[in-house]
């Protein structure tokens, strides 16, 4: 099927050098920063984790949101999910390399990536967080290649198929519990130290993920003759409002505890997001961006009318990725980390070298995504045709 991909109109080859050119930039910028190190990025002492890993914990999320199409469709054979199915296992196969590579970029020397196969260490969590990650990069290519090669044939996949199938369910849902894992697991972290991080990382995955995928369905519409369905993505709103709708909960669960308790330990961090401390104010805006994007993404999705009209649904989910975004990557990176634990205040900004890095890693996805996309949306064309 590879072969699909080497035919596209002139705006299709356009995009795809747009995107090899934006790999090529983040690549001779990781290479400068292979040379000098990581005191190119502006992470120190007090702030270990940035950019990267804040953007590996979001795409995570997004992975992990694609389960929310695979349940409904192969346990409950819910048909309308039958024409997104595979793109939600493509967009989780995308979203997976990217964490996975800014893992790579976080580490300063890829080859320290062989320390956890030559060393393994059951105890720790990033043991198991490579396991997962993989374990389910691996089961969504699987099987969606194979239901897709099913679907270009017209037969049924084959019935080896199914045990992987119900196996990616809890791999979708390890791969965010793991992740908010190595959050909680540190004590010394109180921002990070609660019992309800992991059920907070699936409900905001669980919004973030199909709301990626809304997006995504618009744009197939827009550039390709296949529909993925307006009832299918309406299906999907319904599970964004519920997933944000206890995403926002968890939230002001976290400001009741913090606050009620009057423990210092547990508001300063908060104190610093919401208000700043000591004239260091760097997240302020960012944070209250993102509780309003919450809080108005909610509102636009529990009103049926609001959430069924089809030309305002894409700012709605715009706006639920910003808010979901900045709680899940920038808040919670430094929330964790300012101020430290000698009570200092260093703030974080990302450099310009990261962000080049990023967008080359972003770019990298990107690839993968419109390559598997273009394989996708070709053979339901053909089928349907």
């Amino acid at each position: 099927m590879l072969e699909i991909a080497l035919k596209g109109s002139k705006k299709y080859w356009l995009w795809v050098i747009v995107l090899l050119a934006a790999m090529a930039v983040g690549f001779g910028t990781y290479f400068d920063q292979f040379t000098h190190g990581l005191t190119i990025t502006g992470m120190s002492r007090d702030v270990s984790w940035g950019f990267y890993i804040a953007n590996f914990t979001f795409l995570v999320g997004v992975a992990a949101g694609g389960v929310m199409v695979a349940i409904p469709c192969y346990l409950h054979n819910y048909k309308k999910f039958h024409r997104i199915t595979v793109l939600g296992e493509f967009l989780a196969v995308a979203a997976l390399v990217m964490c996975l590579l800014f893992i790579v970029v976080d580490l300063g020397q890829p080859i320290r990536m062989l320390n956890v196969l030559l060393h393994p260490t059951p105890h720790s969590m990033l043991f198991w967080d490579m396991c997962v990650l993989n374990g389910y990069l691996f089961l969504n290519i699987i099987i969606g290649w194979n239901v897709l090669e099913a679907e270009r044939n017209q037969v049924t996949p084959p019935k080896w198929i199914t045990p992987l199938i119900y196996l990616s369910i809890p791999f979708a849902i390890g791969i965010h519990t793991v992740t908010a894992y190595l959050y909680c697991g540190l004590p010394g972290r109180s921002y990070w130290l609660g019992a309800i991080l992991a059920p907070k990382f699936l409900a905001g995955a669980f919004a973030s993920g199909p709301a990626c995928l809304i997006l995504l369905c618009y744009i197939i519409r827009k550039v390709t003759k296949f529909d993925p369905g307006w009832e299918a993505m309406q299906t999907l709103t319904k599970i964004i409002c519920y997933a944000l709708t206890i995403d926002v909960f968890f939230f002001l669960c976290e400001i009741f505890k913090a606050y009620y308790s009057n423990i210092p330990d547990d508001k300063v961090h908060l104190n610093y997001l919401l208000f700043g401390i000591n004239g260091h104010n760097a997240m302020v805006p960012w944070m209250w961006t993102c509780i309003i994007c919450m809080f108005l993404g909610v509102f636009l999705l529990i009103i049926p009318a609001l959430r069924n009209n089809e030309a305002l649904l894409p700012f709605t989910c715009i706006i639920i990725i910003i808010g979901t975004w900045i709680d899940k990557s920038l808040a919670m990176i430094t929330g964790g980390f300012i101020p430290s634990l000698l009570e200092h205040v260093t703030e974080y900004r990302p450099t310009g070298e990261e962000m080049l890095i990023s967008l080359g890693v972003l770019a990298t996805g990107l690839f993968v995504l419109t390559i598997l996309y273009k394989l996708a949306t070709t053979v339901k064309e053909e089928v349907r045709g």
